[in-house]
């Protein structure tokens, strides 16, 4: 096992959404969507105003932190009561490959148990394989894609927790 994955998942911390944290999550994900895809306006309006958009809607983010440096993001967005998608999750390439988005599912895992959601969203793109391949180890699976919310999603997967 390489070393820098066991020393990063003994020192990564998950911290909540702070109102002086409000920049990394668009930091990160302007990051990686320039690198695949292009910054959607949809994007950019929940980016720059977190707070509104997710949080006081409902929802919540969370923070990867290695050696005081947020590395990664995720955020659960409401849909209803027991609902949530799984949004917004972005690694800083610099930590690509450290077991990060891992650390940050299993995570995300522990507060819809907490939280008593039941069912978790998610919309991505097939390029993106170790993605999809970390989704599917969580348990997601692929379900039908309506609407499209992204126009770069071309897959929507689903996790039914007990």
């Amino acid at each position: 096992m390489n070393l820098n994955l066991i020393m990063m998942n003994n020192t990564v911390e998950i911290i909540p959404f702070s109102s002086d944290l409000k920049e990394p999550i668009k930091t990160l994900n302007i990051e990686w969507l320039q690198k695949y895809f292009r910054v959607e306006e949809k994007d950019e309006l929940t980016l720059s105003n977190p707070q509104k958009y997710i949080i006081d809607a409902g929802g919540m983010i969370f923070y990867a932190k290695y050696n005081d440096e947020i590395l990664g993001t995720f955020s659960l967005m409401k849909i209803d009561a027991t609902t949530f998608e799984l949004s917004k999750m972005a690694v800083s390439d610099k930590a690509q490959g450290l077991g990060i988005g891992n650390k940050m599912l299993v995570y995300c895992m522990a507060v819809a148990e907490e939280k008593k959601i039941k069912k978790l969203l998610l919309y991505s793109n097939r390029i993106l394989l170790p993605a999809i391949h970390l989704y599917e180890k969580f348990g997601f699976v692929e379900i039908p894609l309506e609407d499209v919310i992204y126009e770069r999603a071309d897959i929507k997967m689903e996790k039914i927790l007990p």
